[in-house]
């Protein structure tokens, strides 16, 4: 069969591997589409720290089962699902707490396990996802979507609250889209026009191009003086951090979903002068996936408008190299791996 590998930081090849052989417990399945994520595009520009190479990428993807014992979920031949792409040892400290999505030795595919980007591929079933008659286009969205559900989860999000998102990538929009399916009214705010563009199509009541506007005035108009209830920070800047705990109200909830980079140093007296409650979020649980999936068959949240482009397996290198120069105008690129 066919796999897409990153042979090493700025190469990506086609290369031919054997099929995989399906274990105990295991379904076999056709992988059909798959999603360019950050994390893969950071082990292409070599600046994923927990990648080996060479590493098949992807853990963003919709698949059909072709073999599946017959099992208590439901699940058959023929099925079109997706998958939790991420593996935990089951007996740490998190695992022993429910906590799986924090595992202290968390393998994520595509990052610390080959990943989906390769025609086939075994996989657990209880880790199999039924898509409920979504389109694999959609469902190779879930993962990504049920990052920023699983971070919203982390502090109660009330009808009429009022929302400040820092970023407006694949991951904020997200966010805007669960938030709006909250209830919540939601300001968010990015350095490029294209990406407030795709912001306000999908329900933004307001947003701000930093690179031209005040942040602290567009926030403060929103909120009336008043501060945000919430505030996401996707991005993982050290700026955007703190614009999310300046324009915060008192008594307000943070929520980070940004990967860090780069070291933050700020007077820590302001989470107590406001009495704020700052949450970390990492990955997501099945429950975030199955939600989802139940949130995009109401046909209320437009997935597949974040999709800016579609390439077939071959062009893989160039859909990478798209994504390395993105100048904003590119929000998810998918890779079709098999028919539909």
């Amino acid at each position: 069969m066919k796999a897409i590998q990153i042979v090493k930081p700025g190469e990506v090849r086609v290369v031919e591997k054997e099929k995989p052989i399906v274990g105990e417990g295991e379904a076999l399945l056709q992988v059909l589409y798959g999603g360019i994520c950050g994390a893969d595009l950071a082990s292409y520009t070599g600046n994923q720290p927990f990648t080996t190479y060479p590493r098949i990428p992807g853990h963003e993807f919709s698949a059909r089962v072709l073999e599946i014992h017959e099992n208590d979920r439901g699940i058959c031949p023929g099925d079109i699902v997706t998958c939790n792409p991420y593996f935990n040892c089951g007996s740490c400290y998190a695992c022993k707490r429910g906590l799986v999505n924090a595992c202290h030795d968390n393998q994520t595919m595509g990052v610390q396990r080959d990943g989906a980007f390769q025609e086939y591929i075994a996989m657990p079933v209880s880790r199999i996802i039924p898509g409920k008659g979504l389109s694999a286009k959609e469902l190779a969205l879930i993962e990504p979507f049920s990052i920023s559900c699983h971070a919203l989860s982390r502090a109660p999000i009330k009808k009429g609250d009022r929302l400040l998102i820092m970023g407006a990538g694949p991951i904020g929009l997200f966010a805007l889209l669960r938030a709006k399916s909250l209830g919540a009214k939601v300001m968010i705010a990015d350095l490029l026009k294209s990406r407030l563009q795709l912001a306000e199509s999908y329900g933004a009541d307001r947003t701000v191009l930093v690179s031209t506007e005040d942040l602290h005035d567009a926030a403060s108009d929103f909120t009336e003086g008043c501060g945000f209830d919430v505030c996401v920070e996707a991005c993982g800047a050290p700026e955007t951090f703190l614009n999310c705990i300046q324009e915060a109200a008192h008594g307000a909830n943070v929520i980070l979903i940004g990967n860090g980079k780069r070291e933050v140093t700020f007077l820590h007296s302001i989470l107590l002068q406001k009495e704020l409650n700052v949450f970390g979020s990492r990955n997501a649980l099945t429950r975030d996936f199955e939600a989802l999936i139940d949130l995009a068959l109401t046909g209320t949240v437009p997935l597949t408008r974040m999709v800016s482009g579609v390439y077939p397996m071959e062009k893989a290198p160039e859909a990478f190299e798209a994504l390395k120069h993105n100048d904003g105008t590119l929000a998810k690129l998918l890779i079709q791996i098999g028919d539909e």
